[in-house]
């Protein structure tokens, strides 16, 4: 029987992380701004803390652009801010027909679902509109609540949207961020999946191959 209250991550657990290709657009953005790809993929990277829970796409393109001398046009940025957001749109809408009928067996079989994801803003912006959406109860963006895995704050505010305790809720993620371990510190059961990328060997918990077989998992 599946548990009740199951909390999801996002990339690399329910659609890939698209990790070379988000490279390869900054790489574009940067070109449409003015700046060096090379020094703006190295911002990105090294920023990460800081767009998860803070900037717009917009302010993160005038801080990084500034940062490495290039102020560039309201145009330019509102170029490179869609071409961004178009990534969203393209990573949430690649999720894979399987995981969708996974999500709808466990909303059948009476679980509640809720999403905390690592994500920034763009990502936030996009959701509602991607097949995933209307799968889940809860969705809690650090973009918007302005916290991040493995920040107990994140994953307590999915369980109380849930109406659930921690305890009650079955955590599953790939293991990006140190998100296991932050969500097994607040009583939640964890459960690694690695079905788009192994990133957590060394968890020494339940894993699946794939969403399905979660319905089995011990947890």
């Amino acid at each position: 029987m599946p548990p009740r209250f199951i909390v999801f991550d996002l990339f690399h657990t329910l659609v890939d992380g698209a990790d070379a290709e988000r490279d390869r657009v900054v790489g574009e953005m940067a070109v449409m701004v003015g700046v060096d790809p090379d020094a703006l993929l190295r911002a990105y990277h090294e920023t990460w803390d800081e767009r998860l829970v803070r900037w717009s796409v917009e302010e993160t393109i005038r801080i990084l652009a500034g940062r490495l001398g290039v102020h560039p046009s309201d145009e330019a940025v509102a170029r490179a801010a869609a071409h961004r957001r178009a990534l969203a749109h393209r990573v949430l809408d690649a999720v894979h027909p399987a995981t969708l009928t996974a999500l709808d067996a466990l909303r059948a079989g009476g679980a509640r679902l809720a999403l905390v994801s690592n994500a920034t803003a763009e990502a936030a912006e996009e959701w509602p509109a991607c097949a995933l959406a209307s799968r889940f109860d809860v969705a809690v963006f650090s973009s918007v609540v302005g916290f991040g895995k493995p920040d107990p704050r994140i994953y307590l505010a999915a369980a109380d949207a849930l109406g659930a305790a921690p305890a009650d809720c079955v955590y599953v993620g790939d293991g990006a961020d140190g998100e296991l371990a932050g969500a097994a510190a607040v009583g939640m059961r964890v459960v690694r999946t690695v079905e788009h990328k192994d990133t957590d060997p060394t968890w020494p918990g339940p894993v699946i191959q794939a969403l399905r077989d979660l319905e089995d998992c011990p947890v």
